[in-house]
């Protein structure tokens, strides 16, 4: 995947990226993780509310790119993103970006959260994803 491949999803027929919704930047290497996000955290955060707009990106640098030059309402970061995982870029951000947004960090096991805190990232959530914790962590960063 090349730094400019990325993908918004999530919108319907008619309407427009972005138009009321939530705005999530979600960053994994790995096509199949950021698939299981989406999926498990679902198109809307409750019944008739809002649909999410997702921006996929497979990048460090384009994570990096995306938080400079947009406003997001979530940061959705793999952990074990290979080159540069998650946690790495989350301790950037938080110190790099006016105004960061929340940061949601996926780790690949439970213990890892303490390395989550180094981080500085507002939540996390453990591997395998539970579908309703991820979206409850969604959820709340998102209220």
């Amino acid at each position: 995947m090349t730094e400019a491949s990325t993908t918004a999803v999530a919108q319907g027929p008619g309407e427009p990226a972005g138009a009321d919704g939530p705005r999530v930047l979600l960053y994994s290497d790995d096509r199949a993780v950021r698939e299981q996000v989406r999926l498990a955290v679902g198109p809307r955060l409750r019944a008739h509310g809002p649909r999410i707009d997702w921006l996929e990106v497979a990048t460090p640098a384009a994570v990096v790119a995306a938080a400079d030059r947009a406003r997001w309402d979530l940061l959705v970061l793999d952990g074990e993103a290979d080159k540069a995982g998650g946690m790495g870029l989350t301790r950037q951000l938080k110190n790099e970006v006016y105004e960061c947004p929340p940061i949601l960090v996926l780790t690949g096991r439970a213990q890892d959260a303490w390395l989550a805190s180094w981080s500085l990232a507002d939540a996390v959530v453990p591997r395998p994803l539970d579908a309703l914790e991820l979206q409850r962590a969604v959820a709340a960063l998102l209220s």
